[in-house]
């Protein structure tokens, strides 16, 4: 066996353990929960009601947020501006923090003495405590999945195709939507199905701005809290295999749509 062959081995052993460590857990939770106990939790109103109410308010977020986010990864991507590094630092910040401190921060800008509270009040809204301010506490923390992989398919479209058309005489709107849009469009796709997807199982900011209506993350802490893992581990088992299931639709219906782009 060659040197070569060696350090193919080790990274296959490392590589094992990390999988390892990765499925270990849910092999565990799985193996522990029957299938007649996920059938009977599914059934529950209570849990159905989380969890569409986790799917539509995660991605009300995404689709809202795009509209702004999107936009500003194309700026990030082609122009070059004054503290651009500064900015690229403020996008990944959701990231960086803890995300109960980011619900607590949110908490502020979202209550009734805040400017857009007092605009949701004159409208009847208040964020606290309603799936608007769910949604909003999803996107603030999965956001900067979005951007970055929209920054990433837009700096790889060619710009000499972009100035082509430009000189053609194409206005800019229709360069973006007619060449930049579709040729980054992959890239997009996944962060919007990764924005989703953390939006999905977001929890410590959540749980700051809007304990009740429950979204599933959070009726997953206050049934392990008040019965113990026997009676949370069948929701999230069932939450698991919904997310899964979803996960894998969105990324076959954006391998489709791929498939339709190159054609």
């Amino acid at each position: 066996m060659n040197r070569f062959s060696y350090i193919q081995l080790a990274f296959l052993v490392l590589g094992s353990l990390v999988l390892l460590f990765i499925l270990a857990p849910l092999t565990g939770m799985f193996l522990n929960t029957t299938a007649g106990q996920v059938f009977e939790t599914a059934k529950e109103q209570e849990v159905r009601k989380s969890i569409w109410l986790t799917i539509y308010t995660s991605l009300a977020g995404t689709l809202v947020f795009s509209l702004a986010a999107i936009p500003l990864a194309y700026l990030l991507a082609r122009k070059q501006f004054p503290m651009k590094k500064l900015v690229t630092g403020i996008i990944d910040l959701p990231v960086v923090i803890p995300h109960s401190a980011a619900g607590i921060a949110l908490l502020g800008f979202v209550s009734r003495e805040s400017v857009l509270g007092k605009m949701g009040s004159a409208v009847g809204l208040n964020f606290v405590g309603h799936p608007a301010g769910i949604a909003i506490a999803m996107a603030f923390v999965s956001i900067p999945y979005l951007i970055n992989a929209s920054r990433d398919g837009f700096a790889g479209v060619p710009e000499r195709l972009e100035k082509a058309a430009l000189t053609l005489g194409a206005s800019p709107f229709r360069v973006f939507f007619t060449i930049s849009l579709p040729l980054a469009w992959r890239n997009i796709l996944s962060g919007l199905i990764l924005m989703f997807a953390r939006g999905m199982s977001e929890f410590g900011a959540v749980i700051v701005v809007a304990y009740h209506p429950m979204i599933t993350p959070v009726l997953i802490y206050e049934r392990f809290g008040a019965f113990g893992l026997k009676y949370a581990r069948p929701v999230s088992v069932l939450f698991i295999l919904i997310s899964l299931a979803l996960f894998i639709v969105l990324r076959w219906v954006a391998k489709e749509k791929n498939s339709e782009i190159v054609k």
